[in-house]
C-alpha cells in the first residue's frame, strides 16, 4: 500500500513559477510509473505528465509542453512537477498517483492505483 501526499499548491500570478511535490511512503517511487493529473472545476480530469518505472525520457501533456517538468528524485522517494508561465487555465486540483501501466496506457487515470489527496493550484490572471 503506497500512500501519497501532494504539497506545494496555492495561488500565483499568471507568469509566476510553482513546484508541487508529492512524497510516497509504503513503497519505492522508482518502481513505479509516477504521474500527474490535474481537474479543473466542471472538467474531466485530465493527464499532465508522467515518468514510467522502466525509465527513458518523461511524457508531458500537449498543453503543457515546454512549460512543466516531471521530475523523480529517487532518493528522497518524491516526485516534483516544476511549472513554469504558469496560465490561468492551469488552474485546478493537481494528484500524483502510480502505478505500472504499459506505455500505451500511461495517460490514463484508470491505470493509476495509488493517489494522493491532491493539492490546489489557482493561477490568476
Amino acid at each position: 500500500q503506497v500512500q501519497l501526499v501532494e504539497s506545494g499548491g496555492g495561488l500565483v500570478q499568471a507568469g509566476n513559477s510553482l513546484t508541487l511535490s508529492c512524497a510516497a511512503s509504503g513503497g519505492t517511487v522508482s518502481t513505479y510509473t509516477v504521474a500527474w493529473f490535474r481537474q479543473a472545476p466542471g472538467k474531466e480530469r485530465e493527464f499532465v505528465a508522467a515518468s514510467r518505472h522502466t525509465g527513458g525520457s518523461p511524457y508531458h501533456a500537449d498543453s503543457v509542453k515546454g512549460r512543466f517538468t516531471i521530475v523523480r528524485n529517487n532518493a528522497k522517494n518524491t516526485v516534483l512537477l516544476e511549472m513554469n508561465n504558469l496560465k490561468p487555465d492551469d488552474t485546478g486540483m493537481y494528484y500524483c498517483a502510480t502505478g505500472r501501466p504499459i506505455r500505451s496506457a500511461l495517460r490514463s487515470q484508470t491505470m493509476y492505483y495509488y493517489w494522493g489527496q491532491g493539492t490546489q493550484v489557482t493561477v490568476s490572471s
